[in-house]
């Protein structure tokens, strides 16, 4: 039986990322020496093209979810590497914390260097996707209790000069009632967006 039989069938004539119906491509998970079916998948002419970096990534990938579980190599790899690249959405952090790769798998996973491109253009973004810079001024979406003081702040309360947290794309810091307090990016507006 010839690959794209062998894919065919295993697919169920679907996508096995997003389980769209065809048209159908097969999509080699590089780097390998060989194409066999463990290293290759039949995915959508969509899915492709996000995977390829040829469209941005949409938010339709709430499928990973379940290939993630998948137990073909090449699904799980390409799983790995779209959750890589989504985690700054919190559904995907927490997915990719779950998602357990063999040693061999997670070398091939890491050997096209999505992760590397991943953290040069990881940014604070606010409730809106805008992104956030040291020194803007922003609403809260919503009232917020401060833990360990007396202080509730409330829903559209501005807060200038905020500084971003390193290391941490969530979270924000910004004095409120001249308490400083760390607030999530989660729970903010830029100003004038």
């Amino acid at each position: 039986m010839k690959l794209e039989e062998q894919l065919l069938v295993r697919s169920g004539n679907k996508c096995e990322l997003c389980l769209s119906d065809p048209p159908l491509v097969i999509y080699e998970v590089s780097p390998r020496p060989t194409y066999t079916e463990d290293s290759t998948i039949l995915i959508c002419e969509k899915c492709e093209a996000q995977i390829q970096r040829k469209e941005d990534l949409e938010p339709r990938w709430n499928c990973l979810t379940t290939t993630m579980w998948s137990e073909i190599p090449g699904i799980k790899v390409v799983t790995w590497r779209l959750l890589n690249r989504l985690k700054h959405e919190s559904w995907a952090a927490d997915n990719l914390d779950m998602m357990y790769l063999e040693d061999d798998l997670l070398d091939w996973a890491k050997a096209v260097g999505d992760l590397e491109e991943h953290v040069a253009i990881e940014q604070h973004l606010d409730s809106n996707g805008s992104v956030l810079q040291n020194g803007d001024t922003i609403l809260l979406t919503r009232t917020l209790e401060v833990k360990g003081a007396p202080l509730n702040a409330k829903m559209g309360t501005v807060v200038k000069n905020i500084r971003l947290v390193e290391g941490n794309t969530k979270q924000i810091e910004g004095k409120i009632e001249g308490q400083m307090i760390v607030i999530l990016t989660q729970y903010v507006r830029k100003q004038g967006s």
